[in-house]
């Protein structure tokens, strides 16, 4: 049973069915079956239910009707909100952080994946374990009448604790492996695919980078773990592609704490590439909200090009409408098909622009002699050929701003 609830006086209200009908998609990628939905315009949550008294007991009768197991509310509960409203409907009541929660845990395949759903888990767990403890309440703590319930709850307390340190000492172990490995590929035009979940980011990878195993699903956070391919652009060009776990509105503020180690791919992009799914009907929302999980990771001052993906959905008079309409909010956006090798050949020149702009091809002369000179040229920039002139290696290298710098100064010649 779903259950959509949208403040008065808000944009939400208008969006309430398109809410739903994602929160039913999160439902079915889950393992669920959809019996029914209740919505309820409202001017403020409740303090205790989320819902009035009248509107609970409605949904209590709904769900009795329809036989329902469990009820899925669209917007987060509190701790007190989840239990009070289990008490009255006397099912299972799970909010949409927890579900997508659930999602991410069935969805993880690396060790690295599999610790931040935990730790994300653990965080959203530890303020609920009195409700998961209900079944003892009938013992009261006290001086004198400390009973096993209240025991329980600060063993359980403790653990999670320990194991959310643990965790968090692990993951840090990550982000320092991640780092290192970012210094190897110092030299390299890095890129990051972003974008809502579904939006076929994964797509785009497979296709610029001609990967079959790039693992592509037309269902929701199908990919969690991300991943880099080095891509061809043409013209002796390439650049690192990663593809990172898509966003979604009201993305759990715990998930997004925990795949910092792995989103730091995005803060230390050279470009991000927000892949945006231009046939579905509320692109315009999905891309404000990836917007504001970009700003909170720290990313929205990295370059940007917005690439509207899908346009071979899109009929004839669709395709001019969101060209009209992305060309007056978004220009120089990009409008393009994974699944046309031509219709995707405006990114690849794009790319091509953004590796000439940052990483421009100049001509190094090298001695011989001078090793150390010929291994940073390799381990910091992109070699392209080298030939012999004479007693010196005439290297032409593309190199960054920063490189170039450090060269003129110790007095190496450098031409573009």
């Amino acid at each position: 049973m779903l259950v959509g609830a949208p403040r008065k006086r808000t944009a939400a209200r208008h969006q309430v069915d398109e809410h739903l009908a994602e929160l039913a998609r999160l439902a079915d990628t889950a393992g669920a079956l959809i019996v029914g939905t209740l919505t309820q315009q409202i001017d403020k949550p409740h303090v205790g239910t989320y819902l009035g008294s009248g509107k609970l007991d409605e949904l209590r009768e709904h769900v009795n009707a329809l036989d329902a197991t469990l009820v899925l509310f669209d917007d987060e509960l509190s701790p007190t909100q989840g239990k009070n409203i289990e008490a009255v409907v006397g099912k299972r009541v799970m909010d949409r952080a927890e579900l997508i929660l659930d999602i991410f845990a069935t969805r993880a395949r690396s060790s690295e994946a599999r610790m931040q759903v935990e730790l994300a888990q653990l965080n959203y767990m530890l303020p609920r374990l009195t409700r998961l403890w209900t079944h003892l309440e009938k013992f009261r703590g006290g001086i004198g009448m400390r009973g096993p319930g209240e025991t329980q709850l600060e063993t359980d307390r403790r653990l999670i604790g320990h194991r959310i340190r643990v965790l968090r000492e692990r993951l840090q172990d990550v982000t320092r492996h991640r780092a290192t490995l970012r210094a190897h590929r110092e030299g390299a035009f890095r890129v990051s695919l972003v974008g809502y979940t579904n939006a076929g980011k994964s797509s785009v990878l497979r296709a610029l980078s001609g990967s079959e195993d790039v693992y592509v699903e037309d269902r929701l956070f199908a990919t969690l773990d991300p991943l880099t391919r080095d891509v061809d652009l043409g013209e002796g060009y390439h650049c690192l592609l990663t593809d990172t776990v898509g966003f979604i509105r009201k993305l759990p503020h715990h998930l997004v704490a925990s795949f910092r180690a792995t989103l730091d791919e995005v803060r230390e992009a050279d470009l991000l590439l927000h892949v945006i799914d231009a046939s579905h009907a509320s692109w315009e929302e999905h891309r404000l909200v990836v917007d504001e999980v970009l700003t909170e990771l720290g990313a929205i001052d990295t370059p940007l090009v917005h690439v509207f993906n899908k346009m071979d959905l899109l009929t004839p008079d669709v395709d001019e409408a969101v060209r009209t309409r992305v060309g007056n909010l978004i220009p120089d956006s990009l409008f393009v098909s994974a699944h046309s090798l031509d219709a995707l050949e405006p990114l690849r020149e794009r790319l091509r622009a953004g590796v000439r702009a940052v990483r421009p091809i100049v001509r190094v002369r090298v001695p011989v002699s001078d090793g150390k000179l010929l291994s940073t040229l390799y381990r910091q920039g992109e070699v392209l050929d080298q030939a012999a002139e004479g007693e010196d290696l005439m290297v032409r290298v593309r190199v960054d701003a920063a490189l170039r710098g450090r060269l003129e100064r110790d007095g190496v010649l450098v031409k573009a």
